[in-house]
């Protein structure tokens, strides 16, 4: 029977990921802190942090994963003719610490948030340090949705997104692997399936299979793709 590692704050060494629990799916190990540097080996690692106020700091790592090629994003025909018709805009990192505030908004089906308050402090430190990334779509002056999550090496991982009109997350997300395939990357992490990821293309890939990629694409020590092409590409 499997149990639960419980990781110590001086050790970041996670545990393997075929230790994962069956139920809840993905569950890995319980404890450590947030540190940058434990940050950015957990997701390397294809292990990521999720939890609520009132709960210990869990960490997960599910199977399959549900990751998207930039390359291959599907858009559809309502959706370029939404493009090509709204007054919104889009921007990168120009409003990291309101997009996440943004994503912790209580949504119609829950008022709970793993997005909680130390959660915003380190990853505001991993966007300090060029690690972690947001899309911003504007009305006007008013921000209306976006995403954020992280670059390293040729994957980014999405950690959330919102919208407070209609499409404007469908418009952050595809502006982001608009961007990310002309900077060379090759997959975004988008963890766990929803239909409305699988719309834009996005396959189930076996967690071997997912950590196996990670260890071609961001192998430690790797640098970020992020911003690595000249010239910029934001309009589509």
């Amino acid at each position: 029977m499997l149990q639960l590692t419980w990781l110590d704050e001086q050790d970041l060494e996670f545990p393997s990921a075929d230790l994962a629990l069956d139920e809840p799916p993905g569950l890995l190990a319980v404890g450590g802190d947030l540190s940058p540097a434990r940050l950015v080996k957990a997701y390397r690692s294809g292990i990521f942090p999720w939890y609520q106020d009132g709960q210990p700091l869990l960490w997960w790592c599910p199977d399959p994963r549900t990751v998207l090629q930039p390359s291959q994003l599907h858009v559809s025909r309502s959706m370029r003719k939404f493009l090509r018709q709204t007054d919104f805009r889009v921007s990168l990192n120009s409003a990291f610490a309101d997009v996440m505030q943004g994503c912790a908004e209580p949504r119609d089906y829950t008022s709970a948030t793993w997005i909680t308050q130390d959660m915003q402090q380190a990853y505001r430190e991993l966007h300090r340090l060029g690690i972690a990334h947001s899309v911003e779509v504007w009305e006007a002056d008013q921000l209306v949705g976006g995403l954020y999550g992280l670059a390293l090496g040729r994957v980014f991982f999405g950690e959330s997104m919102f919208s407070r009109r209609t499409n404007a997350s469908k418009m952050a997300f595809i502006h982001l692997a608009d961007q990310l395939a002309h900077w060379g990357f090759e997959l975004i992490d988008c963890q766990m399936p929803t239909d409305h990821l699988f719309s834009f293309g996005a396959q189930s890939l076996d967690r071997s299979q997912f950590i196996q990629r990670l260890s071609t694409l961001c192998p430690e020590g790797s640098e970020s793709a992020w911003g690595t092409s000249s010239g910029e590409k934001l309009p589509l």
